[in-house]
């Protein structure tokens, strides 16, 4: 009766709501393929004010935001997040293809919960998730 389907066990992150925010389509791409084969379900926003409408929309679980971007950029986009009553409880990942010590320290000063440097690994994703969500 091992027809594949049936014995694979339910995953951890199945239902959970996450926004990728990243002017990239590539990255975005490729982080919802990822997210959507754990069962997640995504969203994805090109720029900070697209994230805005969106965020208030679908009240993500968790947050992944690219720091540069045009016109809000990543820290701009987490400060405003965090800002608000209705959302500031809600984890939000930095991302950036810069490694650098400032970089990590002003993620926190805005108030993220974890910086990601691309390209990020399957693995880097998904322990950023289970670290930060409740499921």
């Amino acid at each position: 009766m091992s027809n594949g389907s049936a014995a694979v066990p339910k995953n951890d992150l199945e239902g959970l709501k996450i926004l990728v925010i990243d002017d990239s389509k590539t990255i975005r791409r490729t982080a919802e393929t990822l997210l959507a084969k754990e069962g997640c379900e995504v969203f994805t926003a090109v720029d900070g004010f697209d994230a805005l409408a969106k965020i208030a929309d679908h009240h993500p679980d968790i947050i992944f935001v690219d720091i540069m971007m045009p016109r809000l950029d990543g820290y701009q986009t987490c400060s405003l997040i965090k800002n608000n009553q209705v959302f500031k409880e809600t984890p939000v990942i930095m991302l950036s293809s810069k490694d650098g010590l400032f970089d990590r320290a002003r993620g926190r000063l805005v108030g993220s919960e974890q910086y990601l440097t691309k390209p990020f690994t399957k693995d880097e994703l998904l322990g950023a998730i289970q670290t930060h969500t409740s499921k």
